[in-house]
């Protein structure tokens, strides 16, 4: 499709200069005019010798991955405006794709504009960058450019975007604190084992006192760091590798999540999220006039749990066979119970005694017998709460109302809303909590440090002033 530079006058009678791309010089002619300028000149816009910008493709950088959620909000928000200004789509996309840093992103749009400028749409143009603008997008889009409404369905976009972005952020923020205190504490200690005990160690050795237990404890400890200080970057990546290929398998996968939806706190933290986001995301595409089926296949596909996603397809499949929405909702929420969750929680509570035997290996037998307890402790737990639905009463009557009503989306998006403040009032706790516990912890190993430090130090004094 030709680009055709123009210059107008406007209702005040101010000049304007701009392009706008059309099939024809006279549908650009009209196009004008419909925004209400009177067309004084006009002319195909021809491009520079040598210039690749026509494709875009020498234009184009390397980049790893999508364009990442800041950047997407940043940028359907800034399309909205344009669009609402009047600006036609192709130059909105252009003017975007000028002012976006290198990278998937800007990528993306230059793919966008040649597809659009060959005589795409934008929903199909979109469509073939799946990893910059996702299914969901691509058919809000869509429905926008069927129902006249492209405008709307932007804003409607752009602040879908925005509010589960902040959801995102909340969440993330909210785990970043603990872990980034346990990772420095983890470093100071490991400092302090390798090279501050030792030395103690070696004096208390030189003066041939006896070490109370506790020193004792604190010396094999730092014996043990010393010799087996690789172990601590390879157990956390040894975890996370161990969970991503369980992850790969379906069952596994199901197990994973199922588990992080039970346990204390953070499984309703995890649940809570998932429901907002949810409810959310069928919500704007229910509003934005996408099919209820094919709403219900693109929220399980960006659902990100393996649980949610086996509802919303129970759902769908119900759908299709005449039931409603609510029903088989409420039927397929209640999980079954899997062993792989069962093996995570195990696990879980075993990794207390077993790190035991990081310093103490002639105790195995004790740590044997406790890690059997807790086991069953673990599993005792998956047992009492694996039944428990992850889709609560409250959104199964909201969505049973919305349906009754006709105002499926507003209930949807009333559901986000609550679930929305859940998260941050659950946050907030966590932080709250967090905080005092982290403070707490850090000085019972203080403590413990320099109490197991300065009670041979005061027995060498007490010898020391005893033979003067």
């Amino acid at each position: 499709m030709p680009t055709y530079q123009f210059e107008a006058m406007d209702p005040q009678g101010q000049e304007i200069k701009d392009v706008i791309d059309a099939p024809t010089q006279d549908e650009a002619q009209t196009t004008i005019r419909s925004m209400g300028y009177f067309v004084t000149k006009i002319s195909v816009q021809k491009a520079a010798k040598g210039s690749e910008k026509s494709s875009g493709k020498g234009r184009k950088t390397f980049a790893l991955g999508g364009a990442g959620g800041k950047k997407m909000v940043t940028f359907t928000r800034q399309l909205s405006i344009l669009q609402d200004a009047g600006l036609p789509i192709l130059r909105s996309l252009k003017i975007l794709e000028e002012q976006a840093p290198p990278g998937a992103l800007k990528n993306g749009l230059i793919d966008v504009c040649d597809e659009i400028e060959g005589g795409a749409s934008l929903s199909e143009a979109m469509a073939k960058s799946p990893k910059v603008f996702d299914r969901l997008y691509v058919n809000m889009i869509k429905a926008g450019e069927a129902g006249g409404s492209l405008e709307n369905i932007l804003r409607r976009l752009a602040e879908f975007k925005e509010r589960t972005q902040k959801l995102k952020n909340k969440v993330i923020c909210a785990m970043m604190y603990p872990i980034m205190v346990v990772l420095f504490t983890i470093g100071i200690l490991t400092f302090i084992m390798l090279k501050i005990i030792p030395e103690f160690q070696k004096m208390f050795e030189e003066f041939g006192i006896e070490l109370p237990a506790m020193t004792q404890l604190l010396m094999d400890i730092s014996d043990r760091v010393c010799k087996l200080w690789f172990l601590f970057p390879l157990i956390p990546i040894a975890m996370v590798l161990f969970i991503s290929l369980v992850c790969k398998f379906r069952a596994g996968r199901m197990g994973w999540h199922l588990y992080l939806l039970k346990l204390p706190v953070i499984g309703k933290l995890v649940e809570k999220a998932n429901l907002a986001r949810t409810t959310r995301t069928l919500g704007a595409l229910v509003a934005s006039g996408v099919p209820i089926i094919e709403g219900l296949t693109i929220t399980r596909e960006t659902s990100g749990n393996a649980m949610f996603e086996k509802v919303y397809a129970r759902v769908t499949d119900s759908i299709r066979e005449g039931d409603t929405i609510a029903s088989p909702m409420k039927t397929h929420s209640v999980p079954t119970f899997h062993p792989v969750a069962l093996f995570f929680f195990c696990l879980t509570m075993c990794l207390p005694p077993l790190a035991v035997l990081f310093i103490q290996p002639e105790m195995w037998f004790n740590v044997a017998y406790a890690s059997s307890v807790l086991c069953l402790m673990g599993g005792a737990w998956y047992y009492l709460k694996y039944k428990n639905p992850v889709v609560e009463e409250l959104v199964i009557n909201m969505v049973a109302v919305g349906e009754e009503t006709g105002e499926l989306d507003v209930m949807l998006y009333k559901v986000a809303d609550y679930y929305e403040e859940e998260v941050e009032t659950l946050t907030d706790g966590m932080m709250k909590m967090i905080e005092p516990l982290m403070i707490i912890f850090l000085g019972l190993i203080v403590l413990f440090i320099v109490a197991s430090l300065f009670m041979p130090l005061i027995a060498i004094i007490s010898g020391l002033t005893s033979n003067k």
